[in-house]
């Protein structure tokens, strides 16, 4: 059964479903919101930067500031917020 969270960022919303494996790292994850991210593959590239990254603030700070580092764009959300919404995933129950 996935995780949930929906994180709503200053000026958007930030919907993350994953799974973790059983060792805690993330083994599937999607991230969907009203936010706009260029180039719009980055979206893919950054989901697939996060599978079988720790499940842990730390790491998943690392993955998602050297990420957007690399130039892409969200407009009106930050870096923190993606990684406040990663973090805030809880039981769909």
């Amino acid at each position: 059964m996935p995780l949930i969270n929906e994180y709503k960022a200053k000026k958007g919303l930030i919907r993350v479903r994953l799974r973790l494996s059983d060792d805690g790292r993330i083994s599937w994850i999607r991230i969907t919101g009203d936010f706009f991210m260029y180039p719009e593959e980055a979206l893919l590239m950054l989901e697939r930067s996060l599978v079988g990254v720790k499940f842990s603030r730390d790491e998943v700070s690392r993955v998602i500031h050297g990420f957007f580092s690399s130039g892409v764009k969200v407009p009106f959300v930050t870096e923190e917020d993606f990684v406040e919404a990663i973090m805030g995933v809880h039981d769909e129950g």
